[in-house]
Parts: C-alpha cells; structure tokens; sequence
C-alpha cells in the first residue's frame, strides 16, 4: 500500500482544480454529443444495435462515455504525469521518502483510471438530465468504466516513459487512439465496417469497453461480457509491465 500516499497526494493537489478540470474534460465529448447526436440524430434517426432499432443520440451517448473515460485516463497519465516525472521533478522528491519506483507508477495509473471515473460520472449525469437513459443497470456501468479507465491508463504510461517531451503525445493520441475512436463503434455501429478492418476492430480495447457498456444503455446486459472483460484485463496486465520496465529503464539511466 505504499502507492497510496502518492496516490491521496495527486487527489489533494486536483480538489483544488476540481471544477475547472471537470469542465475542460466533459466539454468536449457534450460538444460532439450535441452536434453529432441532435444533428445527426436528425438525420440518421435509429440504427440497429443487436437486432433492435435505438435512437442515434442514445447509440452515440453510449458509446462517447466510453471514449471519454479513455482520453481523460490517457491525458492524465501522459499530460499530467509527465509533468509529475519530467517537468516538475516531483517523483524525484517522492522517492526521498520510503517510496519506491514501483509505487509511483502504481499510483499513477491507478489514480488516472480513478480520475477518468470522475470524468465519466460527471458526463453520466448530464446524460441522464437529458433523458438519454435511465437504465438501472447503468450501476453496472461505473465499475466497467473504472477499469476501462485504468486499462487505457496503463497503455498511456508507456508512452510517458518513452517521452522526451509533451509533442511525443501527438503521435500517441493521432496514430492510436484517433483511429480506434471511429474503428470501435462509438459513431455508427460496426457491421458497416470491411471484414478485415472489423477483425482488427474486434480485439481493440476501446471496443470491449462499448461492447460492455452499450447493452446497460439499453437496459440489457452485454452478450459477450467475459471475452470484453478478459480483451480489457489482457491490455492493462501487459501495458502496465511493459510501462514498468520502461519506467525503471529511464530512471536507471
């Protein structure tokens, strides 16, 4: 439990930017909820998820919380941790202290999946003002969304290893995560996709995290949850030591 200390003092440095944080993390998706959803909406009408015709802005709802939890876990544990490792030397300051390595990176990346849950929550709720959904099982989403968070979290702290500095996310957030944005059917649903392109499509993280959530949007439960849940767990266990050696390989050098 050694992380836990560096992971209370990233929460107690953030109460103090709570608001405008939350503001510039749920601006974004709203944005393209609303231009794309009532926009689109208007002109695409239903489309069919499993067989049953849903709303567009209910399709698209679903599936931009999810995108949304993967970019504010990614920002936070490039941006944000990049700063804490490079910029601003903190982690060296931490390590003063009975606090290994190891610990920071564990809190890192388990404080960025918790931040995204923020983020999540917050869009959540604004979606159920709207009369999105009111599905009960959206319980079982926050959990989902959680650890969907702390997956993408994980990919993202390698990327801040092999950083020299803030322009090497470009191509991180250009080459990775934009494509897989318009590859795992948050915008329309998947079946539209060629054959080889939807294989690609089906081991791709963001996707098991729509595959999960998308059903509770619709008041059911997802048909295939332990492959999604087993695509997540395999993503995060791998990218997190792969992040681990290349975070001890920096700070050995």
């Amino acid at each position: 439990m050694r992380w836990w200390p560096v992971f209370r003092r990233n929460l107690l440095v953030w109460r103090k930017l709570v608001v405008p944080s939350l503001i510039g993390n749920i601006a974004e998706p709203l944005i393209w909820l609303v231009a794309f959803g009532y926009g689109m909406g208007m002109l695409v009408g239903e489309v069919k998820v499993g067989g049953q015709a849903v709303p567009y802005i209910l399709f698209l709802a679903s599936g931009s919380i999810c995108m949304s939890t993967m970019n504010a876990a990614s920002f936070e544990a490039l941006y944000s941790a990049f700063s804490r490792m490079h910029v601003q030397k903190t982690w060296d300051g931490i390590m003063n202290a009975p606090v290994i390595l190891d610990d920071v990176v564990m809190a890192e990346m388990l404080w960025a999946g918790f931040k995204s849950l923020f983020t999540a929550t917050a869009i959540l709720a604004v979606m159920l003002v709207l009369d999105i959904s009111h599905s009960p099982k959206l319980l079982a989403a926050w959990p989902v969304l959680l650890f969907a968070g702390i997956t993408f979290s994980c990919i993202a702290l390698i990327f801040n290893a092999l950083a020299k500095g803030y322009d090497f996310f470009t191509y991180y957030f250009t080459l990775f995560l934009t494509p897989m944005m318009f590859l795992s059917g948050v915008f329309f649903p998947r079946d539209q996709l060629p054959a080889a392109v939807r294989v690609l499509s089906d081991w791709l993280p963001l996707t098991a995290a729509v595959e999960l959530v998308r059903p509770m949007f619709l008041d059911r439960w997802p048909d295939e949850p332990l492959r999604n849940l087993l695509v997540l767990a395999v993503y995060a266990v791998a990218a997190y030591w792969v992040a681990l050696a290349l975070t001890r390989r920096r700070f050995a050098n």
